[in-house]
C-alpha cells in the first residue's frame, strides 16, 4: 500500500469496515468499529460506499496501509462486498468465530471489547 499518512494523526492510514447488519452481531461489529476509531486504532469507513462502487471510497481503501473488515455472521457480507469491489488485501474477523452467537449474545461492553481487542491484535500483527 502507499504509506499515505492520516491528516489528523500523522500515522499510517488504517480503515475499519464493519458489518452493521440488523442482528445483535452486526451491532457489535458496528460498535467495535466505532470504539476502535475512537481509540485511534483506525478510522471507521463506509462499507455502503464500497458496495455502491463509489470510486473515491474504493481508491481510498486500496491506498490505505491497513484495512480491517468485521463480519457479524457466516454470511460474511462485509468480506464479500470488499472482494466484489476488487479489494482483496485486508484483515478479517467473523465475530461468531470469537464465540459470539447471532441472536443470543448480548450487545454489551464486554462483547464489544472482545471484538475490538481481536481487531487491535490483527492490526498490530
Amino acid at each position: 500500500m502507499s504509506g499515505k499518512k492520516n491528516d489528523c494523526c500523522g500515522g499510517a492510514v488504517t480503515l475499519i469496515f464493519p458489518c452493521s447488519g440488523a442482528s445483535n452481531t452486526g451491532e457489535m461489529c458496528d460498535r467495535a468499529a466505532r470504539l476502535l476509531s475512537k481509540e485511534g486504532a483506525g478510522k471507521m469507513f463506509c462499507l455502503a460506499g464500497i458496495g455502491g462502487r463509489i470510486e473515491s471510497f474504493i481508491n481510498a481503501t486500496r491506498e490505505a496501509d491497513k484495512v480491517l473488515v468485521l463480519d457479524g455472521c457466516s454470511q460474511e457480507c462485509a468480506r464479500k462486498t470488499m472482494e466484489e469491489a476488487g479489494i482483496g488485501k485486508f484483515e478479517h474477523i467473523q465475530i461468531t468465530d470469537l464465540g459470539l452467537v447471532k441472536g443470543k449474545s448480548p450487545v454489551n461492553d464486554e462483547n464489544i471489547g472482545i471484538v475490538a481487542d481481536k481487531g487491535k491484535a490483527l492490526l498490530a500483527g
